[in-house]
């Protein structure tokens, strides 16, 4: 099942900087919210597929990770229906897909990355072709995904999903765009719930300075921080962590440039 996708193409390079957590609490104002992610309880959907074997129209998307083989999150990925993806905030989650109560089913259980949104097609119905209109749960797959749980000639299988935790190698990546007055910063590698839900960046010369939500997952401050070391601090969209981290890219990063952190939400 082919469907448009926004996508976005980045050239990435990736540094490795040295990163001390300093500290890791609960996000302030979210009460007595438990840290972590668990799994959450089964739920019926229905899945589709889009691209074919190379996976190569699955690259980009509306999460803004780039590449998704060099991003770190390879083929096993899914477009999510609006109501899934939540304005961006769904970007980088995590989910278990298994086919069910169809005789084109596999009995494999796969692990999918969100990284792109499967938008809405008011033209067609709701259980007729436009699989993603609201207020539907649905996952559009990368082909090579999709073939693991069911025959690929099925098109649409019924699928029971459950989110479950992120786990990631290596600490969290930052791909920085925009100029020495606008820092755009796309975050991927989340591991734990997978997802932000606020961002802040502080330079070697700053405060802490809040950063707006732009689009998938990307944040930008509006702010002079070239030539300043750079420090972030995130709150998970889910479990409501908090990790502040310092110098994750030095004085001297570049616009196009990736760098990584050392730190991770587990």
């Amino acid at each position: 099942m082919a469907s448009f996708h926004h996508r976005w193409s980045l050239t990435m390079f990736l540094v490795v900087a040295t990163l001390a957590i300093i500290d890791r609490v609960n996000g302030a104002g979210y009460g007595d919210t438990p840290r972590g992610f668990q799994a959450t309880p089964w739920q019926l959907s229905h899945a589709t597929f889009y691209g074919d074997e190379s996976a190569s129209a699955t690259m980009g998307g509306a999460c803004g990770f780039g590449n998704l083989v060099t991003s770190g999150y390879g083929t096993d990925t899914a477009a999510l229906s609006s109501v899934l993806y939540n304005k961006g905030f769904a970007c980088g989650q995590c989910f278990q897909i298994k086919c069910v109560q169809s005789d084109s089913c596999y009995s494999t259980v796969v692990t999918v990355t969100a990284t792109n949104l499967c938008p809405p097609n008011p033209a067609q119905d709701s259980n007729n072709g436009g699989w993603c209109n609201p207020p539907r749960t649905h996952f559009d797959m990368a082909k090579p995904a999709f073939m693991k749980i069911a025959q690929w000639k099925a098109g649409i299988v019924p699928v029971s999903y459950r989110r479950v935790p992120c786990v990631k190698k290596g600490g969290i990546k930052f791909s920085l765009q925009g100029n020495g007055y606008w820092l755009l910063v796309y975050v991927m590698n989340v591991g734990g719930s997978g997802d932000i839900a606020s961002m802040w960046v502080k330079g070697s010369k700053t405060s802490w300075l809040a950063m707006s939500h732009n689009w998938g997952a990307s944040y930008q401050a509006f702010a002079t921080l070239s030539g300043q070391t750079l420090s972030f601090k995130i709150t998970s969209y889910t479990s409501h962590e908090t990790i502040i981290a310092t110098n994750v890219a030095p004085s001297s990063w570049q616009v196009g440039m990736t760098y990584q952190a050392n730190v991770n939400f587990k």
